[in-house]
């Protein structure tokens, strides 16, 4: 038995170290320049501070360590989202070994996720919602232990990834209700002491700065998402149509992962218990976070973007596997791992495919030529002003030629034109 758990970690091993392997090389062989969202959130990074005009720091916090240690290299930033998304799979794993004896369960936990697009085809580009899933995942994992040990660090543990969670993006709000909920049920039904507040300490100083910085920047974080959700856009049939189409995007997402479920199990026999304390867990972190999201689109009118629910569904694997564990046919293991193997190869495949056929992305976009143009700009027009320090101008333009030149002026946000500026704050409107 232990030389077959043993071989269960092994390929769970190779597994995590194919996908960061392969989704680390396709998009730094395919693309010419970093998605959007990663100059953005380098761009934040080379002028860091506790929040941004869109969103808390963390995402920008990352990119700037990375930056730090490797400087402009492309690759450096895909390997940091797929860092992201495999420990995120470890931290499944770990917490799938607390809900079965027999690993082959735990693999199969996270093999599940391959299944859903948001782990393999959209990580390429670091941003706000890779940066969250590990932190999530994690504080899924410490809210378990919490309740299963109580013990003051497990508590604490929480609180901290929380707190880091919500510094990546305030959407962490919504497993943050599902934890409140559940602790709440579990403290008045005596399961649980008052002693997992303690969660809060860690939470609440980790949060202090950031609270100070939204106060002294008018709330700009907070009023930018609202207006990602087109909450201006008042109409009494949005609460009807963005809820629907919101529903309608989740279950087509899905498909994949539900086709891998499908192919896996005898028949879709599901019995619920909510006496089962594990059971009420991962029905908890699962399904409460995407009910309190559903709500804020039904309640509220507003649009749910299909990327704000690319963390929520790190735990999915692990809770159909324990609802249908009974169910799970091995003597199919052959053609569930055939479906794998197919979506696994299939995604990069596919985004190989569109980097190298389609020439008007993003990715495409010529920095380092931009960068190289602005520098002789600046020496050739500014000669007297020295050194340029600082760039102002919108995250993608001004955020490309701070990332791409070797003094990395450190941005500055404006809407107006790009300008290239000495440490004086004397600048030059680059044309």
């Amino acid at each position: 038995m232990a030389i077959y758990k043993k071989n269960i970690s092994n390929l769970f091993y190779i597994f995590v170290s194919a996908h960061l392997i392969i989704w680390t090389l396709v998009p730094s062989l395919t693309n010419n320049n970093l998605p959007l969202d990663t100059i953005e959130a380098l761009a934040w990074g080379s002028n860091l501070d506790w929040g941004f005009n869109k969103h808390p720091p963390m995402s920008a916090f990352l990119p700037e360590v990375f930056y730090q240690i490797f400087g402009p290299q492309d690759w450096a930033y895909y390997l940091l989202s797929q860092i992201c998304i495999v420990v995120s799979f470890l931290v499944v794993f770990k917490l799938a070994e607390d809900f079965f004896d027999n690993k082959i369960y735990c693999l199969l936990s996270v093999l599940l996720l391959e299944g859903i697009y948001f782990y393999n085809f959209t990580t390429p580009e670091f941003n706000v919602n890779v940066c969250l899933i590990p932190f999530w995942s994690l504080s899924v994992l410490y809210l378990w232990r919490g309740i299963k040990n109580n013990k003051i660090l497990d508590w604490l543990l929480l609180g901290l990834f929380a707190g880091i969670g919500f510094l990546s993006k305030y959407l962490f709000v919504y497993l943050g209700l599902a934890i409140d909920v559940l602790l709440i049920y579990m403290i008045y039904t005596k399961r649980l002491n008052y002693k997992c507040l303690v969660s809060f300490m860690p939470f609440i100083l980790i949060l202090l700065p950031h609270i100070i910085w939204l106060t002294e920047n008018d709330y700009v974080t907070i009023t930018y998402g609202l207006l990602r959700t087109g909450s201006e856009e008042a109409s009494i049939l949005n609460h009807l149509k963005h809820p629907t189409i919101f529903l309608g995007k989740q279950i087509g997402i899905l498909l994949p992962f539900l086709l891998m479920i499908f192919v896996l199990v005898k028949k879709f026999k599901i019995n619920i218990n909510l006496n089962d304390e594990k059971l009420l867990f991962l029905l908890s972190i699962n399904l409460i976070p995407i009910f309190f999201i559903f709500l804020t689109s039904f309640t509220m009118g507003v649009k749910i973007r299909t990327m704000w629910m690319t963390p929520f569904y790190i735990s999915f694997g692990l809770l159909f596997v324990y609802i249908l564990k009974s169910e799970i046919n091995f003597e199919k293991m052959k053609v569930f791992t055939s479906v794998f193997l197919a979506l696994f190869l299939l995604s990069p495949i596919l985004y190989s495919y569109v980097s190298t056929t389609k020439t008007d992305k993003r990715t495409d976009f010529e920095g380092k030529n931009l960068a190289k143009q602005a520098k002789v700009f600046f020496e050739t027009e500014g000669e007297e002003l020295g050194k340029m320090e600082y760039i102002k101008g919108n995250e993608w333009i001004a955020g490309n030629i701070s990332y791409h030149l070797p003094e990395r002026p450190k941005w500055i946000y404006s809407s107006n034109e790009v300008q290239l500026c000495n440490k004086d704050m004397k600048c030059l409107t680059y044309k």
